[in-house]
């Protein structure tokens, strides 16, 4: 899981919902929003009060938003660190949709860590998984992508492993393994085709009526979308040609587009609803 604005993320968790929630409702709306507004969303998509009251205190303890109280009431606001979180964020999702161009060169990095530093291992293996890097032998971590070049230094650098890593880039040869095969080692592609048909039986084809359905079914389908940025490395067509991951990321943006008006006319009126007074 990774760390978002210094506080850890799991994908579906009310942190999580609530992310979504302030990127794609609050953020786009450009005003404040109070408490019971945000808790109509979270527990109208299955979230406790109690644990969506937790996770909007915690955003605000990690930075994402920063509340003002009136009274018994506190309307919050999204930080500038928070909308730059969500700027990220939003452009490493919707970007899953495009199919990028491959040049054959593999970013490699080989990496030694003793047994003893287990703790250290298991933060690499979330910090480059969440990359877009594979992992397809011992030591061994890479990407189509040359240009994560950047985002693997910091990993590095923040695990102090610099003296540990050697990093390179370069083509594969027939010596060893073929792209194919590499592909195939390094992620597990048969637990993502689940995840991305799990996806489209789910969604494809979904017409919810309007108010709180349409709005309720937008916020959970940006939801379920965000996973993917955490498992999908993102792999050429070259290497994987007739994803099921493009197909799904076309139903999604469809789905978004079609939803995103009515949804967010609804949200206009949950936070005149709601609002104190």
């Amino acid at each position: 899981m990774p760390s978002v604005g210094g506080l850890v993320v799991s994908p579906g968790s009310a942190r999580s919902l609530l992310l979504t929630v302030l990127g794609e409702l609050v953020l786009p709306a450009g005003r404040p929003v109070w408490t019971s507004s945000l808790l109509h969303v979270l527990t109208g998509v299955g979230v406790e009060e109690q644990t969506a009251r937790q996770a909007i205190a915690r955003g605000a303890a990690a930075g994402w938003i920063v509340g003002e109280r009136h009274g018994r009431e506190v309307r919050w606001e999204i930080t500038p660190a928070g909308r730059q979180l969500i700027s990220d964020g939003a452009r490493r999702v919707y970007s899953l949709s495009a199919a990028p161009e491959w040049d054959g060169r593999w970013l490699i990095l080989l990496i030694t860590i003793p047994q003893s530093l287990r703790t250290v291992r298991k933060k690499l293996y979330g910090a480059l998984s969440w990359a877009g890097f594979g992992n397809p032998t011992p030591g061994v971590w890479l990407t189509p992508h040359p240009e994560r070049a950047a985002e693997a230094r910091r990993v590095v650098a923040d695990l102090g492993l610099r003296e540990s890593t050697l990093s390179f880039t370069g083509s594969s040869t027939d010596v060893g393994l073929s792209d194919a095969e590499i592909v195939q080692r390094a992620w597990d592609l048969d637990g993502l085709v689940a995840m991305y048909d799990e996806l489209l039986r789910t969604y494809d084809g979904a017409r919810p009526e309007p108010g709180d359905p349409v709005l309720l079914t937008h916020v959970e389908l940006v939801s379920q979308w965000q996973r993917f940025p955490f498992v999908d490395p993102q792999l050429p067509e070259a290497l994987l040609p007739d994803w099921i991951g493009r197909r799904a990321a076309a139903m999604f943006q469809q789905l978004r587009t079609e939803w995103y008006d009515d949804a967010h006319a609804r949200w206009k009126e949950v936070v005149e609803e709601t609002s104190p007074g």
